[in-house]
């Protein structure tokens, strides 16, 4: 007997690739950012009342991107709007806080520039892509 698969997948796979190698990218982005923090405060004249809120607001991006990449993924693979949509709410909350990085830390160099628009270009490409599947999923 010949068997009907009418089913039709509806997950993103440009979205799961990206969003696998923005897993590997903000590994990067954190050591190297993390690198920076601390060669800007020996380097540079760093007040100590500027140093723990640039590290926090590190930390406070990694923890958030866990979630933010988990229910990114899970959500494209199972279909389903809900966590693709909380995925990209924290997306804009990790924009935030890169712009923070890019534009208001204590002391912006060359690499911070580039490091952080490369991530808000990744970003940027990813949110298109969720909001596209979302789409896709609804319809």
């Amino acid at each position: 007997p010949e068997i009907l698969n009418n089913s039709s997948q509806l997950s993103s796979l440009p979205l799961q690739i990206l969003l696998y190698v923005n897993g590997v990218y903000y590994i990067f982005y954190f050591l190297a950012t993390l690198t920076m923090i601390v060669y800007k405060s020996q380097v540079f004249s760093y007040p100590d009342d500027f140093l723990a809120p640039d590290l926090l607001v590190l930390f406070i991006m990694a923890i958030l991107e866990v979630p933010r990449l988990y229910l990114g993924s899970k959500g494209n693979l199972t279909e389903e709007e809900a966590p693709l949509g909380l995925s990209l709410v924290l997306t804009l909350g990790s924009v935030v806080l890169a712009v923070y990085f890019l534009a208001w830390q204590t002391y912006v160099l060359r690499a911070d520039v580039i490091l952080n628009a490369l991530l808000l270009s990744a970003y940027g490409l990813e949110s298109g892509l969720k909001v596209m599947a979302i789409a896709a999923f609804v319809s």
